[in-house]
């Protein structure tokens, strides 16, 4: 059946990872994989979350984007 891989195969693959890395360096890898997955799931569950807030954010700043022309006006723009 292709694409399974089965315990054999597994144990090949410690095998050859050992012989490649060491035994002093393959549980460094797993630690750096296992923060890295977690990081990556952090960031993928707060982009959901910041989705849902934007509308909420960014109503406030649309207020103050049409605010801030008559706010920049200075006196010399009447003269003109």
């Amino acid at each position: 059946m292709p694409g399974f891989i089965g315990p054999m195969e597994l144990v090949i693959l410690a095998i050859v990872a050992l012989i490649v890395f060491g035994p002093k360096r393959l549980p460094e890898m797993g630690r750096q994989l296992g923060k890295g997955m977690r990081s990556f799931k952090d960031s993928v569950s707060g982009l959901s979350a910041s989705l849902d807030e934007a509308p909420a954010a960014a109503t406030p700043t649309a207020a103050a984007a049409t605010a801030a022309p008559a706010e920049s006006r200075s006196p010399r723009d009447d003269l003109i």
